[in-house]
């Protein structure tokens, strides 16, 4: 066995050591009000889920702040918008309902981490608060809350991650259609980049 893999808990702390007690004792089971007023300014999260063999999935969710509602202070609802149909999120909460999710604010180094359980909803009137351009969601994630807490800023601080300077220049890279064609093979650029473009432009709700 490779001796340099880590396999253990104690090894493990024994490297990093304990956290503190404010950051044990930061850990909410329900969102209070610093909570609900960071989702409700929050236009971004990503989903962590895994399906039942224990493979992982993350996705990203996005939309205009507020777009995930705070139903109570145990109760998320995440509406869920046009995608790709490969539903992986959605599948894996069939599967196993356990999620962690982060919600990112523009222009904030701090994120909030919930983790809780899901399931898919369907309920009218439940999707209908979530209209957008006339469109009703087809499903939404409802997310009871078991853990809830601030993350500390260190990332987002060192990746810059709001930083205007720190952002690339798109054209340093091939647009999604060209690696798609090349990953996939025998595709034509044009085409592939034509129907990403009305995609965009025509599913986004």
């Amino acid at each position: 066995m490779d001796s340099t893999i880590i396999t253990s808990l104690a090894d493990l702390r024994e490297i990093y050591g304990y956290p503190s007690e404010r950051v044990r004792r930061k850990c909410l089971n329900y969102l209070d009000v610093h909570c609900r007023n960071l989702i409700a300014a929050a236009p971004f999260l990503v989903i962590g889920s895994s399906h039942h063999c224990g493979a992982a999935d993350v996705s990203p969710r996005g939309d205009f702040p507020g777009f995930v509602r705070v139903l109570d202070n145990k109760t998320l609802l995440i509406p869920d918008r046009p995608g790709n149909n490969r539903i992986d999120t959605l599948s894996n909460i069939i599967e196993n309902p356990n999620v962690a999710l982060l919600f990112l604010i523009p222009g904030m180094n701090e994120t909030l981490r919930v983790n809780g359980i899901a399931k898919i909803t369907q309920d009218p009137s439940l999707l209908l608060p979530s209209v957008m351009h006339d469109k009703i969601p087809k499903t939404a994630i409802l997310v009871t809350v078991t853990e809830a807490f601030l993350h500390c800023a260190k990332a987002l601080i060192r990746s810059r991650l709001w930083d205007s300077t720190a952002q690339i220049e798109r054209s340093q890279f091939p647009s999604a259609g060209q690696i798609q064609a090349e990953q996939i093979g025998g595709l034509d650029v044009a085409a592939v980049e034509a129907e990403i473009e009305e995609l965009n432009r025509s599913r986004l709700y």
